[in-house]
C-alpha cells in the first residue's frame, strides 16, 4: 500500500488475521510478543544472577530495578510528548526497541552490579522510549470504543512471548547449566534484534507536525477531564505496592522452590495472563472498565495477602496464576482507559504521563520493598501491596467520576 493510499484509509480499518483487530495493532502485537520472549528469558533468573553470581544483596536488587523501571517511567512522558509533535511515531518505537537489544548484550558481559545497572538502564530506556508512542499508534489504528480489545489483544500477544520467553530460558539453563547464564543472556539478543526488524513493518499516516514556537514548547497536560486524574490517582496508589516481581521470584524461592520451578511459576503466571488480557478488553468494552479495573485491583490485594501469609512453595502456583488474573484485568484495560480519555492531539503525552507516574512509583516501590524484605522480613513488602491493592479497588468503587464511555453515556 503507498503512502497516498494509506493516508486515505484509516488505520483502524486495515483488515489483519484476526477478526476486530487492525493490521498495525496485530503488528505491533507481534513486535512486541519478539520483544517479550527477548526480556523474560532473562528476568526470571536476573534476581538470582544478580544476587548469586554478582553477589548483590537483595536491597540493592531493589535499588537497581526501582532505577530500571523508574527510567523507564521518567522517559515515556518526554517520548509521548515528543511523537505528539513529530510528523512520525514509529522512529521513537525503533529507538527504543534498538536500545533494548543494546541492553541485553550489556547484561551478557557483566561482571560486577554497577554494569548490570548500566545494561537494566539502558534496556528500560528503550522501555521508556517506544511505550507511550507505541501505544498511541495503538489507539490511533483502533476503533474508538473498541480499545480495550485492541490493547487486550496486544498485551495479550506481548505476554505469549513472556510464556514462550522464560521457558526458552529454563531449557537453556537446563542444557548449559547455571553457571553459564551470560551464555542464555547473549542468545537473549537475538529476538530483540529480531523485534527491531518486525517493527519496521508497521505504517503510520504523516502528521502534521505541531507548531515549534510559542506556548505549545512544553509540555501541555491541559484538557483531560477529571476521570483522567481520578485513574491517574488510583494507578499511583496501586503502583505504591506493586514492587518489581522481580520479589515475587525472590519470594518463590524464599518458599522452597528451585530455579526451575521458579521459572515454570512465572510461566503460569504469564500463560494466565496471556490467556485473558483479550477477554478482559473484549469486557470491558461491553461492561465499562470501572468493574474490571476495581476487581483486578481487589485480586491483587488478595494476591499479596497470599504472599504474605504462604508458609511454604505449594501456595506459589495458585498465587502466581492469580496474579496473571490481575496483570490481565489492569494492564490493557488501564492502557485503553487513558487512551480515551486523554486529549485527540496529545494522546502521547497523556500515555506518557500516566506510563511515568508508574514508573517513578515503581523506584519507590521497589526501593522500600528491597529494604522491608532485608530488615523486617520477606512477607513484609506483599504486606504492604495488599493494603494498596485493596485501597485502590476501593476508591475506583466509590468513585462516581467516569472513566470510560459506558459511565458517560450512563451518567
Amino acid at each position: 500500500m503507498t503512502q497516498a493510499t494509506l493516508n486515505e484509509v484509516s488505520l483502524a480499518e486495515e483488515p489483519s488475521p484476526v477478526p476486530g483487530v487492525s493490521r498495525n495493532v496485530f503488528v505491533l502485537s507481534l513486535v512486541s510478543f519478539a520483544a517479550d520472549v527477548s526480556s523474560e528469558m532473562l528476568y526470571p533468573v536476573l534476581p538470582i544472577f544478580l544476587t548469586t553470581t554478582l553477589g548483590a544483596p537483595v536491597s540493592l536488587v531493589g535499588m537497581i530495578e526501582g532505577i530500571a523501571e523508574g527510567t523507564a517511567g521518567t522517559s515515556k512522558v518526554a517520548s509521548g510528548w515528543l511523537s505528539d509533535r513529530l510528523p512520525r511515531r514509529l522512529p521513537l518505537v525503533m529507538a527504543g526497541y534498538g536500545l533494548s537489544a543494546l541492553g541485553k548484550l550489556l547484561l551478557a558481559v557483566a561482571f560486577v552490579w554497577p554494569q548490570a545497572l548500566l545494561a537494566r538502564f539502558c534496556d528500560r530506556l528503550g522501555k521508556g522510549t517506544r511505550t507511550a508512542p507505541r501505544d498511541a499508534l495503538i489507539a490511533d489504528s483502533s476503533v474508538a470504543g473498541a480499545r480495550g480489545r485492541a490493547f487486550g489483544f496486544h498485551r495479550g500477544l506481548d505476554t505469549v512471548g513472556a510464556v514462550v520467553g522464560p521457558l526458552l530460558g529454563l531449557a537453556l539453563v537446563a542444557s548449559l547449566g547455571e553457571g553459564r547464564l551470560r551464555l542464555v543472556f547473549l542468545l537473549a539478543v537475538l529476538p530483540a534484534l529480531l523485534s527491531v526488524v518486525l517493527v519496521r513493518l508497521a505504517r503510520e499516516r504523516v502528521r502534521a507536525p505541531t507548531p515549534q514556537s510559542g506556548e505549545r514548547m512544553h509540555i501541555d497536560l491541559t484538557g483531560a477531564p477529571a476521570g483522567y486524574w481520578l485513574f491517574l490517582g488510583v494507578s499511583f496508589l496501586f503502583a505504591f505496592g506493586n514492587s518489581s516481581d522481580a520479589f515475587l521470584l525472590l519470594r518463590a524461592q524464599d518458599l522452597g522452590l528451585g530455579l526451575a520451578a521458579v521459572v515454570l511459576a512465572y510461566a503460569v503466571y504469564n500463560a494466565t495472563y496471556a490467556l485473558l488480557s483479550f477477554p478482559a478488553g473484549v469486557v470491558a468494552d461491553r461492561l465499562g472498565p470501572r468493574p474490571v479495573l476495581a476487581g483486578g485491583f481487589l485480586v491483587f490485594g488478595a494476591v499479596y495477602l497470599g504472599f504474605t501469609a504462604a508458609k511454604g512453595g505449594a501456595a506459589v502456583w495458585p498465587l502466581f496464576a492469580a496474579y496473571g488474573v490481575v496483570m490481565a484485568l489492569t494492564d490493557g484495560v488501564g492502557r485503553a482507559v487513558v487512551s480515551d480519555l486523554a486529549p485527540a492531539d496529545r494522546k502521547g503525552t497523556f500515555l506518557g504521563l500516566y506510563h511515568t507516574v508508574l514508573g517513578m512509583t515503581a523506584v519507590v516501590a521497589s526501593v522500600l520493598a528491597g529494604v522491608l524484605w532485608d530488615q523486617v522480613g520477606p512477607a513484609a513488602p506483599f504486606a504492604l501491596g495488599a493494603a494498596t491493592g485493596l485501597g485502590a479497588a476501593l476508591l475506583l468503587g466509590a468513585s462516581s467520576i467516569p472513566i470510560g464511555r459506558r459511565d458517560l453515556t450512563t451518567a
